[in-house]
């Protein structure tokens, strides 16, 4: 599932492409992804213009004039395609499907594509989910944060407010492990398996270590490392291991600077010079693959 720095990394694309023109034409092609569309969305959002963006967590708003704002999850294999009208699909690897042409834009067909929008400007800009638990959701702008995905999560990860003393005050008493921990969203929005697996090692702290010990000096470790990841990846455009693209249809380049996901039984990246810690290991906590340097991470 695209993590914070991929949803980022979409949402400014789209901005650069939509903030300040008029969705002249919309298609919904589909009742349904994860959740029904809303009732009546082309409708209610042709002739709309994009005000802005805003992401909250892996989501992402954007805010129409009207009062209104579109919200956007792209679930597991959700992806944003950005291009000019008619301009063909960028080739793309695994499964497909058939599309149909947007309305009067000559748009070749895009396969997985439920939502089309064309723009003033002449962009197209599609939501392509070939497993469809992606979701999209019509809310008032004023009423954001009240959105039933969006109410109960946790502080933003890259704002000024996510301190030591928030993420302690949050960990507090907490007697699961610290990864799942972090993967919990109303503990802090936003991160998921990748960047948790980052952020712990190169904060020295270990995936398996109980949260409640947390709070403190290992929390002045975390809270920078974590914010590092996630601004390094996000500059790197994300990290595509599987359906992630960004909206212009190029890859993220994070993965290549991954010092522990993925790479089990590898040499430890913040062991040299030191006797063997025996390379990188992989668990499994709650059902999700955990990265780790057992001798750097304690």
């Amino acid at each position: 599932m695209p993590e914070l720095p991929e949803v980022e990394t979409v949402m400014r694309g789209l901005a650069a492409v939509l903030e300040g023109h008029r969705i002249v034409e919309a298609e919904v092609r589909r009742a349904d992804l994860r959740f029904p569309f809303p009732a009546d969305l082309a409708r209610r959002i042709e002739g709309r213009r994009v005000l802005s963006f805003r992401r909250r967590a892996k989501y992402m708003l954007m805010r129409l004039d009207g009062g209104e704002s579109l919200l956007i999850h792209l679930g597991m294999s959700g992806r944003m395609v950005a291009r000019r009208a008619g301009e063909a699909p960028a080739p793309r690897s695994g499964p497909q499907g058939a599309a149909s042409d947007a309305r009067g834009h000559n748009a070749p067909p895009e396969a997985h594509e439920h939502l089309v929008l064309a723009t003033d400007h002449g962009w197209r800009v599609g939501f392509v989910d070939p497993r469809r638990f992606g979701s999209v959701d019509l809310v008032p702008t004023v009423a954001e944060d009240g959105h039933r995905f969006l109410a109960a999560l946790g502080p933003e990860p890259l704002d000024a407010g996510f301190t030591p003393a928030v993420l302690s005050a949050a960990l507090e008493g907490k007697r699961t492990p610290i990864k799942a921990a972090l993967l919990d969203q109303k503990v802090v929005a936003g991160l998921g398996n990748i960047y948790v697996c980052e952020a712990l090692f190169r904060a020295g702290i270990s995936p398996r270590r109980l949260a409640h010990t947390i709070p403190g000096t290992r929390a002045a470790r975390l809270v920078p490392a974590i914010k590092a990841v996630l601004a390094e990846s996000i500059g790197a455009g994300g990290s595509s291991l599987r359906d992630y693209v960004r909206a212009d249809g190029e890859v993220g380049r994070f993965q290549e600077k991954f010092a522990v996901y993925g790479r089990e039984g590898e040499p430890c990246p913040g062991c040299p010079g030191v006797p063997p810690c025996g390379g990188i290991a992989r668990i499994v906590q709650s059902g999700r693959s955990t990265f780790f340097c057992p001798g750097r991470q304690r």
